[in-house]
């Protein structure tokens, strides 16, 4: 989400649309105003404690953050600003008031849902509360536009949240195609990183919890042990990132099952990794392995994909739109070992089509740019300032006539 927001903020600032984030401060070292690049910039925003916030604890900051970006537009001209849009839950639930407040129309994107990742909870993961669920529903019910990602995201906004189907529009999330490029070779990828310079790799790349499912990997190459010793010796697992939500209960519990499962010695583990060593962790890789159960988009695996390595996917939520299945990468049902393990057999023993679905990568990915997504977003924009002008008319000539 972070990604997406930058990347669309920069892409809105030069198509000549001023930018105002309002994000909460997590350090007092931080200025309370910074300029993120020319035409945008990031407000930090005093509500709660700096750090060592989880959470489960941001819901009980609403009330302080509201009042910071209150504070914040209370500082300029009547009718500053022409439109919010909204990420995420909670900043749905502030954009609802500073709606209202302000008189300006309301997008909001939810990058995840609560009743989707309910039903497709992972095994011993925790349910989002009901709480959340209600304050979703409560956005979406006020929003004026609501972005969805992908059409499955779509579908769910309308099928669980009974979003009204005029209100639903699909802009796909974009990649950077500058930075995400098959220019580095693997070779050089590997000796960067300090991987293994022979060998298959398979990379995750993410958050540490149960909803990413990094699980499914280590015990699929356990499962590659038993069907192929031969490929499975030559094949190393790096799992790249750190624990996050749910998996902060259990942070070593990957380490736990890669010994378990008697593989430790052919699993790596590197901390989460940004900018060019990135895309050194995705050019090093012969597959990044997406096994989520619940993605709203993937941007993994476009990033993936943009910097020429091939992903296996699971078959769920946007990935099936990220992936496209047998050209760009392939896309596994379900979540057994067994199957992930199966599915990395066969494309691990053949190079040719590894090459060509490499091949196949780039060009699909080529097809999201973040100036496409900022042009999408650009055209909800003025359909729900056009029609909230119309609405406001309206409304003055019936008071007009009372």
């Amino acid at each position: 989400m972070n990604v997406y927001i930058v990347e669309v903020s920069k892409r809105l600032a030069e198509a000549g649309v001023e930018v105002d984030i309002f994000t909460r401060a997590t350090s007092s070292a931080v200025p309370s105003c910074v300029e993120l690049a020319p035409g945008v910039t990031v407000r930090h925003v005093s509500a709660g404690p700096f750090e060592g916030l989880a959470k489960e604890d941001l819901p009980a900051q609403l009330c302080a953050f509201t009042h910071g970006v209150m504070r914040a537009e209370a500082s300029r001209p009547p009718g500053f600003y022409d439109l919010l849009h909204s990420h995420y839950w909670l900043s749905g639930q502030v954009g609802w008031l500073a709606k209202q407040r302000w008189g300006v129309p309301l997008v909001h994107t939810a990058h995840t849902l609560a009743k989707v990742k309910n039903l497709q909870l992972a095994s011993g993961d925790r349910r989002e509360p009901m709480a959340r669920v209600i304050g979703e529903e409560q956005v979406v019910a006020e929003a004026d536009r609501l972005i969805a990602n992908t059409p499955t995201e779509a579908r769910e906004l309308i099928d669980l949240y009974d979003a009204p189907l005029d209100r639903v529009s699909v802009v796909e999330p974009g990649v950077d195609l500058d930075r995400f490029r098959p220019t580095m070779s693997r070779l050089d990828a590997r000796r960067r990183l300090g991987l293994p310079e022979r060998g298959h790799i398979v990379t995750f790349v993410g958050r540490i919890q149960p909803l990413k499912a990094p699980d499914v990997l280590i015990s699929a190459l356990a499962e590659l042990v038993d069907r192929d010793p031969e490929v499975a010796a030559q094949t190393t697992v790096v799992i790249v990132g750190g624990p996050s939500g749910s998996g902060l209960d259990r942070p070593t519990s990957l380490i736990e099952l890669a010994e378990s499962l008697g593989v430790a010695a052919s699993v790596r583990f590197l901390p989460p990794q940004a900018g060019d060593d990135l895309v050194a962790v995705f050019r090093a890789s012969d597959l990044v392995a997406v096994p989520s159960h619940n993605e709203s988009f993937g941007l993994v695996a476009l990033e993936a994909q943009a910097a020429g390595t091939p992903v296996v996917a699971a078959a769920v939520g946007g990935l099936v739109t990220a992936v496209r299945d047998g050209i760009s990468g392939v896309l596994v049902e379900g979540h057994a070992p067994q199957e992930w393990a199966r599915m990395l057999h066969r494309l691990l023993r053949s190079p040719a089509t590894l090459e060509e679905l490499a091949e196949g990568a780039v060009e699909h990915a080529k097809q999201f740019s973040w100036a496409r997504t900022a042009n999408g977003l650009l055209d909800v924009y003025r359909e729900a300032m056009t029609e909230h002008r119309v609405h406001r008319t309206r409304q003055l000539a019936l008071t007009a006539t009372w």
